[in-house]
């Protein structure tokens, strides 16, 4: 009978260049047979101010235009569905997501993400000013004013060129 084995202690290595026995298959994290016992790459702490994780490339120039384009689209979409509550999402997302790899989409995005945001403020004011007829024509013009303009910065997007909103408070620059 084999004596039973502790699992913290480790059975010896062959020397390096022995040939492993037929059928076995190395450990995981053990060098394989004709490799260097520290072949994996150390991942360290990296240098002050620098990540330790590869960066990303940046964006294909129809990736960005795809992207910035679905910032307007999927903010002007959702604020049309949700009664202007939830038109901030889309771009908020695309703008996290796809932040630092091309400065055309992170201006659109933010873009799209500050005017939302005034929306919102705009359509909070409007329900809270809703018993009055000022309530009533600030929603309208709200609503207006998300519809044309969601679709002039998308067309502009489309066309690759910068978009700036008429009114906007510019709470993310």
């Amino acid at each position: 009978m084999s004596e039973p084995t502790d699992p913290g202690t480790e059975r010896p290595q062959p020397p390096h260049g022995t040939p492993p026995p037929q059928g076995h298959q190395p450990a995981y994290g053990q060098p394989s047979f004709g490799q260097p016992p520290h072949s994996q790459p150390s991942y360290g702490p990296a240098p002050y101010g620098q990540p330790s994780y590869p960066p990303r490339p940046p964006l294909s120039p129809s990736d960005e235009q795809t992207w910035a384009v679905l910032s307007h689209i999927g903010a002007l979409v959702l604020t049309l569905l949700s009664a202007g509550t939830l038109g901030w999402l889309p771009p908020l997302v695309i703008w996290l997501v796809f932040r630092g790899r091309s400065p055309y989409l992170d201006d659109h995005a933010k873009e799209s993400l500050n005017f939302q945001v005034t929306l919102l403020i705009a359509y909070v004011v409007g329900l809270i000013t809703l018993f009055a007829v000022i309530g009533i024509l600030i929603l309208v013009a709200a609503f207006v004013l998300a519809l044309v303009c969601g679709i002039m910065a998308s067309v502009a997007a489309s066309r690759h060129e910068p978009y700036r909103y008429p009114v906007s408070i510019r709470f993310v620059s």
